[in-house]
């Protein structure tokens, strides 16, 4: 059997869904028969678009909830926030609608554009929400993930504006606060394959990756570091006061409050290629100390590259939000043909993504003594939520589970 050509390799990849390290269901997860309900309107918005369901017995907008979408690639979907809003774990839609509150799913028509730009959209659907309701009820704004810190911009620039934005709550579902981590292995390989294929390699070097992450690499060989734009980003919220004023400020986090880990060790193998075109690739995950192995990187060439850091902390393993980083990257390359050789074996599918003492707010992922630490043993006021509630253990990013929901729902207007 002759070995595949440049040409057919880079065919094959651009054929298949390009690899997206985002949460949400996999390539091989079985479908849900369900289908959304029809939304009760749609409003069409500068950068985006709201799906409007009235809560049960509304004819119109009375009790509005804003929930703005997470960071991936592409427009955002009205089939994937069914998927993790609805049919999951708890049926959040059909739970708010029975309490009597009209939801607002927020999307954008770019999920990686600038959390800045996105903003713009959120503050337009804020105004559309106070001219359509009926009544006088406070709006309560928030999102998941990174449609957390996109609400939380919109809020506070919407006051530092003098804008009356009429929220009495802000609410994020384990925004990364602190900052998002995706493994210094994943990006390297991204960037590695970015001449056979730059759509993984786009993902990472997108303004909102860049804004999100707590550190970054443009290239494979990069040293990890804060991005420009992170910078520029985080400048922004100090400028405009870092959190809006007016609502009360709360949070929910997919890890758990006492510091326990997960079964990710540092310095474990995650991934090896197994196939002839990426055998030699290992991906590890990320160790603490000076001069520490994290990838070997072989795709089609002969040449095996080496990717090292230094003072980083064992974040891989924290507790928190995780996704299934490894897992994701590994399921792209088996779906490729095998005849191109790209088959991979993974050991550890998940990493640790948005972890929980970011989520909070109540520390930095700088050190293994911050991602570990017992933040129930934390003095109140610690951050800048005013209340804010961890899960009993350490689960998938944003997945939406009664324990969270109910404590959130509870705290409605």
């Amino acid at each position: 059997m002759s070995e595949p050509t440049y040409e057919q390799i880079v065919s094959e990849l651009h054929s298949k869904r390009p690899i997206t390290l985002a949460p949400g269901p996999r390539l091989d997860a079985e479908k849900h028969g369900a289908l959304p309900l029809p939304p009760s309107t749609v409003w069409d918005l500068p950068g985006g678009t709201a799906w409007v369901y009235y809560g049960e017995g509304h004819s119109g907008l009375t009790r509005p909830v804003i929930f703005a979408d997470g960071f991936n690639t592409g427009p955002s979907s009205l089939d994937f926030s069914w998927e993790i809003m609805e049919f999951g774990d708890y049926a959040l839609i059909s739970e708010l609608r029975r309490r009597g509150h009209d939801v607002i799913i927020l999307g954008f028509h770019e999920r990686s554009a600038s959390i800045l730009d996105n903003s713009r959209t959120a503050q337009a659907a804020i105004l559309h929400a106070i001219a359509e309701r009926q009544g006088h009820t406070p709006l309560a704004v928030g999102g998941f993930s990174m449609g957390g810190l996109v609400t939380r911009h919109a809020l506070a620039k919407m006051e530092s504006q003098g804008i009356d934005h009429q929220a009495s709550l802000y609410f994020s579902y384990d925004s990364p606060h602190r900052g998002a981590w995706i493994p210094i292995a994943l990006q390297a390989f991204a960037h590695y394959i970015k001449d056979l294929d730059s759509r993984f390699s786009d993902q990472i070097n997108s303004p909102a990756a860049r804004q999100l992450l707590w550190r970054h690499i443009e290239k494979w060989d990069g040293t990890p570091d804060q991005s420009d734009e992170r910078t520029t980003f985080l400048s922004e919220m100090e400028a405009i006061g870092q959190w809006p004023r007016r609502p009360r400020l709360i949070g929910v986090a997919n890890g758990v409050a006492d510091g326990t880990g997960t079964d990710a060790q540092a310095g474990e193998l995650a991934l090896e290629g197994k196939g002839l075109s990426v055998v030699g690739t290992k991906l590890y995950t990320q160790s603490p100390g000076d001069n520490e192995l994290v990838a070997k990187l072989r795709v089609v060439t002969l040449k095996t590259n080496e990717v090292r850091t230094s003072g980083l902390p064992s974040v891989d393993g924290a507790p928190g939000g995780s996704l299934e980083g490894f897992g994701i990257l590994a399921d792209g390359l088996n779906a490729l043909s095998p005849i191109l050789g790209f088959k991979t074996d993974v050991r550890i599918r998940s990493h640790c993504f948005v972890p929980a003492v970011s989520a909070v707010d109540v520390g930095d992922p700088d050190t293994d003594a911050e991602l570990y630490k017992d933040i129930s043993a934390l003095p109140p006021n610690t951050g800048g939520l005013d209340e804010f509630k961890l899960a009993s253990r350490n689960e998938g990013h944003t997945l939406v589970t009664e324990e969270l929901c109910t404590w959130l729902l509870d705290r409605l207007p």
